[in-house]
């Protein structure tokens, strides 16, 4: 459509309605990782390593004997610090902290408890995250996705019908806006117990969001 101004034809500006539409997909974890850590203290780095290293291969070792498979236990950090105290304003040597950490893979979401368990009591003395995750998470995206985009068709719908607009049905422009992946994290520091670890996975949401532009 156009009209003449000045013997000129000038074409009117486009008309638009944008919209952002969401869609949320809700899921339960498919497999959880979690950090384990074993830290020591002493004098002598040497010996403070042995020391460590034999608490570690003894949690290594219950977790295999829980059907944990070898290749999802896997070393992600090993550190030896010397730790100093402060007299008179001197620095003093204290001793040399060494920490082993392993994460492992978790594949029955209601095992995390009795993992938990048994590396705490066979010597790990941290638990420094627990993050639960889904297998397929694409699968779930892509149905949030679809309800993002219906979302934002309804938005523009109402818009028009309230504005008595005639809105044209199929959308011009979509821009797909994109999330983070769904992870549910947790940290604990862990101490001896008798009590089993309870550890709730909950539900964890897939979000889509999604920007559509329709011509009226």
């Amino acid at each position: 459509m156009y009209y003449s101004t000045g013997g000129q034809q000038v074409p009117y500006a486009q008309r638009v309605i944008i919209v952002n539409g969401q869609g949320k997909i809700m899921a339960k974890a498919g497999y959880v990782q979690l950090q384990v850590e074993v830290n020591t203290q002493g004098k002598h780095v040497l010996d403070t390593q042995k020391d460590n290293a034999i608490i570690m291969n003894r949690v290594m070792q219950s977790l295999l004997a829980l059907k944990i498979p070898r290749e999802h236990i896997q070393t992600t950090g090993y550190t030896i610090l010397p730790l100093y105290d402060f007299e008179n304003g001197k620095q003093i040597f204290n001793e040399y902290e060494v920490t082993n950490a392993i994460t492992i893979k978790v594949m029955d979401t209601n095992q995390v408890g009795a993992v938990i368990d048994t590396a705490v009591q066979n010597g790990a003395n941290r638990i420094s995250s627990i993050q639960f995750n889904i297998a397929d998470v694409d699968a779930y995206y892509q149905q949030a996705l679809t309800l993002a985009l219906h979302n934002a068709q309804m938005k523009a719908k109402t818009i028009a019908d309230a504005m008595y607009l005639p809105l044209q049905p199929q959308p011009i422009e979509i821009v797909e806006e994109h999330e983070n992946s769904p992870v549910l994290y947790k940290s604990m520091t862990m101490a001896d117990s008798t009590i089993a670890t309870p550890i709730e996975q909950g539900q964890m949401a897939i979000n889509a969001t999604v920007r559509v532009k329709f011509q009226y």
